[in-house]
C-alpha cells in the first residue's frame, strides 16, 4: 500500500494534475539542493517523490489554490 494515500491527498489539492506537478517539482529540488523539511529517518518513503507527497500531506508545502 502506497503511503500517503491519494485520497488523503486530495482532499488537501484539488486536481491530480496539480498534485503531480508538485510533487515532481519538490522531488526535483530535493534531489538538486540534498534540502529535506523533515529528518530523513521521519520520512516512510525512501525515495524523494514519495517523500514529497508526504510533505504536501503534512502541510509542509502550501498549493496555492487558482
Amino acid at each position: 500500500m502506497l503511503y500517503p494515500s491519494i485520497d488523503k491527498l486530495l482532499n488537501i489539492v484539488d486536481s491530480k494534475y496539480k498534485l503531480v506537478h508538485v510533487a515532481s517539482f519538490r522531488s526535483k529540488e530535493m534531489l538538486e539542493t540534498k534540502h529535506f523539511q523533515m529528518d530523513e529517518k521521519d520520512y516512510k518513503n525512501k525515495k524523494e517523490l514519495g517523500r514529497a507527497l508526504e510533505e504536501v500531506e503534512k502541510g509542509l508545502i502550501k498549493v496555492i489554490q487558482n
